[in-house]
């Protein structure tokens, strides 16, 4: 109390406050890592926004690193927090950069995926399938005007039969072979864009062959999106599920499907974290959403991601072995 006749300010609040502000923000930093990793651990995301921050975990990982080192300094209880969740993250993520190459053996298959974007340049997907030496193409937002181009750049004289179900839009999909082809009906129900289904005929026996593209899982789209990857056929000897998923290794609905009998093609040889997608946009590829399933009895050699011009993903292709001894 004064004595003086003047009223003492407390100034103890706005000090405290002050302390307490960054203990706050640390903590608020450390709680939504923490919350990422446990969504990414328990597959409890559902819907916009969480569905699309998945496909970001392999940058969630580093963020968490980075919060770790920053909050150590800070308050190491939030520090440990997110190192904590950057040891989740890094664990779902290592798997996909470990190799693990098939041995030479078996009949040899190269299959690639492709996005064409109703616009690639056809003569670079031309030059893709002579040098990679291609045996099955899977093409998806395939529109008949570019069937037409594909054609007159001489795709059709390395891959002569087809399988087409070309639509305007993001809508159709094709599958081109060097082996004769049959169209396979009735395999599964397909949800979303055109997804025809086909069986190889190799000289060492014949394997199945799906073009695959879902739509997106926009927020108006979720439900469907999640129908869709659930109603592609399980896995049985020989069967490859190659495109566009619209999903990558961080979403529950991929993982389920990889469950019911599939491996990832690229994860198998070290390359599940090579994106795919943008393509030619303002920012680089940042997402892995182009894939190629083989059933767990084919065996991958290697897997390529190439840019294709005029479109917004990248190709995928794999060298696979059939009939592994």
């Amino acid at each position: 109390m004064r004595t003086d006749g003047r009223v003492a300010l407390d100034t103890t609040t706005e000090p405290v406050t002050k302390k307490r502000r960054p203990r706050l923000m640390s903590w608020l930093v450390a709680g939504l890592l923490a919350g990422w990793a446990l969504v990414r651990l328990t597959g409890l995301e559902a819907g916009w926004p969480l569905t699309q921050l998945m496909t970001l975990t392999h940058f969630g990982a580093v963020l968490a690193l980075l919060s770790a080192t920053v909050l150590f300094f800070r308050d190491r209880l939030a520090a440990l927090v997110a190192l904590v969740a950057a040891a989740a993250m890094v664990a779902v993520i290592v798997p996909r950069v470990v190799s693990d190459p098939a041995a030479d053996g078996g009949t040899a298959l190269r299959v690639l995926s492709s996005n064409l974007f109703g616009r690639a340049d056809p003569a670079a997907v031309v030059d893709m399938v002579t040098r990679l030496d291609v045996d099955v193409l899977s093409a998806l937002e395939l529109r008949p005007g570019q069937v037409a181009l594909l054609e007159a750049a001489g795709l059709g004289r390395l891959l002569p039969y087809t399988v087409l179900e070309e639509a305007e839009g993001p809508a159709g999909s094709g599958i081109y072979s060097r082996y004769p082809l049959t169209k396979i009906d009735g395999l599964f129900t397909p949800v979303g864009h055109n997804m025809p289904a086909a069986r190889v005929a190799l000289p060492s026996g014949p394997v199945e062959v799906v073009a695959v593209h879902p739509n997106p899982p926009l927020p108006r789209l979720y439900d469907e999106w999640n129908v869709s990857l659930a109603a592609l056929p399980d896995a049985a000897p020989g069967r490859i599920l190659a495109g566009d998923f619209n999903a990558s290794l961080d979403h529950h609905a991929f993982r389920a499907l990889l469950d019911r009998g599939y491996t990832d093609a690229a994860a198998q040889v070290g390359k599940g974290l090579v994106p795919t997608w943008p393509r030619g946009r303002a920012i680089p590829p940042i997402i892995t959403i182009d894939h190629i399933l083989v059933d767990r009895s084919i065996g991958v050699r290697r897997v390529e991601v190439l840019d294709v011009p005029g479109t917004d993903h990248r190709a995928v292709f794999a060298e696979l072995r059939i009939g592994r001894p």
